[in-house]
């Protein structure tokens, strides 16, 4: 008899486990940044997308005619339709990239949620300079549920 009312409890244990874990629901968090034009270089689509749950940056972009030409003289395997996908992380309400050229030299994309404007983080021997790098037209944020 102590048998059947243990395995009954725990057969109740577990369809509770089970109903408690399927009513969590998650909240993922998608930016992206439109229509960013920068200072130097020309693009038909310049757009940065940050995935905060997947902590991920992934920028597609689009050269224009002139700026395709100029990059196409250095280097024969660049291409028209890039893209380039990057950890992220979330540092003093900032999000960074992870630093590329790390350790005595390094660069770092910085976001700010409400911000339009994309910089540039430098850093050499410890010492750091930001530079505006783009400013976008358009920030579009979504909420989706999982």
């Amino acid at each position: 008899m102590l048998k059947k009312k243990t395995i009954t409890n725990f057969i109740k244990y577990i369809i509770i486990f089970f109903t408690l874990n399927l009513c969590v629901v998650s909240y993922a968090e998608i930016i992206i940044f439109k229509d960013c034009e920068n200072k130097t270089d020309g693009f038909k689509k310049n757009e940065y997308t940050l995935d905060i749950e997947k902590s991920l940056m992934t920028r597609i972009f689009i050269y224009d005619k002139k700026t395709y030409k100029k990059y196409r003289l250095n280097d024969i395997n660049t291409k028209k339709e890039n893209s380039i996908t990057r950890f992220i992380y979330k540092e003093e309400g900032q999000f960074l990239t992870d630093k590329l050229g790390y350790p005595q030299f390094y660069t770092q994309l910085v976001f700010e949620k409400d911000n339009p404007n994309i910089m540039i983080k430098s850093v050499i021997n410890n010492e750091a300079g930001i530079t505006n790098l783009a400013k976008c037209k358009k920030i579009e944020t979504f909420q989706s549920k999982s």
